[in-house]
């Protein structure tokens, strides 16, 4: 399939920008702590799913706009609608947001999320689905599923949460819906790193500039692996890791990280 150019990404439901290598998604309705509609969520399951044959984009950055990261489904825009759906098509919507995380980890450049303030619902599942989380002390993320009446297993969560900060921790934050404090959320492992606020957007797209200008083809690989592994015994895992790294062998960033060895140099990646 032709490679799609990143600057035919066109999103009206959240803030573009591209960087060099590096995208930033914003949610950006700020004056609501960033809430999401039927809309949003469905352009931004279309554009990871875009992402996965956009060759000139590495690392994705996705954060919110005003101090917040995103407050989750919109009560009177989202919810409210809900309640005069039928089965068929109440499926329909929540298969269609569970689609939004399929297609983030389906394409295959790392997402960086940067969380600020409030983190919570649909929210907090756009930062789990996420391959790093950079956050801050002020941020407050929560899996409220269960205060609005609702089970705890929306959009992988009771898949995904566990592996990031255990099962007792996960149990825990899905069965009350409270909300993690930052330090809580470094502690546990779901923050891969605290910063300031007014920092943690630009240290997040550093990272993800870092990831950009190394071996992006062997971290699509990574990113594969980190997903397909889950349903794969040891044994399995081992095989596909072997046959991943052969791969990655044939690789012509393998062949300049070895010719910058011999010269004494530091390799520059082009992602090939």
């Amino acid at each position: 399939m032709t490679a799609i150019p990143a600057a035919s990404i066109e999103p009206k439901h959240f803030a573009w920008s591209v960087d060099g290598k590096v995208a930033t998604i914003m949610i950006n309705r700020p004056e609501r702590k960033n809430p999401l509609t039927f809309e949003s969520y469905a352009e931004l399951r279309d554009t990871f799913r875009t992402l996965q044959h956009v060759d000139d984009i590495k690392t994705i950055v996705i954060t919110g706009e005003g101090g917040n990261f995103c407050s989750g489904g919109d009560v009177h825009e989202i919810i409210g609608p809900l309640l005069d759906m039928d089965m068929k098509e109440l499926l329909r919507f929540t298969e269609m947001t569970g689609d939004v995380v399929k297609a983030m980890r389906a394409c295959p450049q790392p997402i960086v999320a940067a969380i600020d303030g409030i983190c919570a619902g649909a929210g907090a599942i756009l930062a789990m689905g996420s391959d790093l989380r950079y956050g801050t002390v002020e941020s407050k993320t929560a899996f409220l599923f269960t205060r609005v009446g609702l089970a705890g297993c929306d959009m992988g969560a009771c898949s995904i949460l566990p592996r990031i900060i255990g099962q007792g921790r996960a149990s825990e934050l899905l069965y009350t819906g409270r909300s993690m404090s930052g330090e809580e959320a470094y502690n546990w492992g779901y923050f891969n790193k605290l910063c300031n606020s007014d920092k943690v957007l630009e240290e997040a797209q550093e990272q993800a500039r870092h990831l950009a200008d190394g071996p992006t083809f062997a971290h699509s690989i990574t990113k594969r692996q980190l997903h397909m592994e889950w349903n794969m015994s040891v044994d399995e895992a081992i095989t596909a890791e072997a046959e991943a790294q052969a791969i990655c062998m044939q690789s012509q960033d393998f062949q300049r990280a070895f010719d910058a060895f011999v010269a004494k140099q530091k390799p520059v990646f082009e992602g090939n």
